[in-house]
């Protein structure tokens, strides 16, 4: 089959994503889906979503990992659909989506290059040991760390997603450094991809909340954030016990489009 797909970028989180308002597309094969996103012998993603419609919502985003299994929440997915979206006119400048955690809104500028994505509220931050352990639409293993552009990101995030206690769900872990700016440099292991990934919306999001306990904070906090891909940006409300009106904001860039044929 000949598929019409269009590649986009958030902060180096790569994406393929397929207009499939028309259901043309039967994705629900694990095998076509990684077969996509093989960088090798595919287009190359983290994931790959199609956009489809849903009635009350302006669409519908429905996410892959790159292993062609269906996923929790990805954050930088979320704001690169939205500028997808755009780009086919199905929205102008606000939309009110459905994602596999629920619905979201976000905003996007009139240039279509940065893209505010409201994310689930949290209330529930638990311990593993040192580390702070949380779900943001994904489930995410937060530790503070030195040395970080140093760091073995691949086998230690490895070993902790492997291990006896995530092993079975798995889940993503993010190893953080305060920066100079106020803000923290973020490198993270994402299930699903199985490796380092440039950047992971829900964990940098997983991260400000995280620390923002960690150190007590609360109120209105704004969050920034840098990872490989580029930077970000959280802000949010936290009460003390709640942590709500959470946006996750950077870039959404579209780089090419093409047609793939694919058995």
């Amino acid at each position: 089959m000949k598929l019409q797909f269009y590649k986009y970028q958030g902060a180096g989180n790569d994406f393929i994503l397929v207009d499939n308002r028309e259901n043309t597309v039967n994705h629900h094969n694990p095998a076509f889906v990684a077969r996509l996103c093989d960088r090798r012998f595919g287009v190359g993603g983290d994931g790959a979503m199609f956009l489809e419609n849903e009635p009350g919502y302006d669409f519908k985003m429905v996410y892959y990992n790159a292993d062609g299994q269906p996923s929790s929440m990805c954050g930088n997915g979320g704001r690169c659909i939205v500028a997808f979206a755009q780009y086919l006119n199905v929205i102008d400048t606000e939309t009110n989506f459905l994602a596999v955690d629920g619905p979201h809104y976000a905003k996007i500028a009139a240039s279509g290059d940065w893209v505010s994505l409201q994310m689930i509220d949290v209330e529930d931050i638990n311990r593993d040991a040192e580390a702070y352990v949380l779900d943001t639409g994904s489930p995410h293993y937060v530790q503070l760390t030195t040395g970080l552009k140093e760091k073995d990101v691949y086998h230690e995030g490895y070993a902790i997603r492997n291990n006896a206690t995530y092993a079975e769900k798995g889940i993503n872990v993010n190893f953080v450094e305060a920066a100079d700016n106020g803000g923290y440099f973020v490198r993270t292991f994402e299930r699903g991809v199985e490796d380092e990934t440039y950047a992971c919306g829900t964990g940098v999001t997983a991260v400000a909340l995280a620390m923002a306990k960690h150190n007590g904070q609360t109120g209105t906090i704004s969050t920034p954030i840098k990872v490989l891909g580029g930077d970000l940006n959280i802000r949010f409300n936290n009460d003390g016990r709640h942590f709500t009106n959470i946006f996750l904001e950077g870039p959404a860039v579209k780089v090419f489009e093409g047609e793939i044929t694919l058995d």
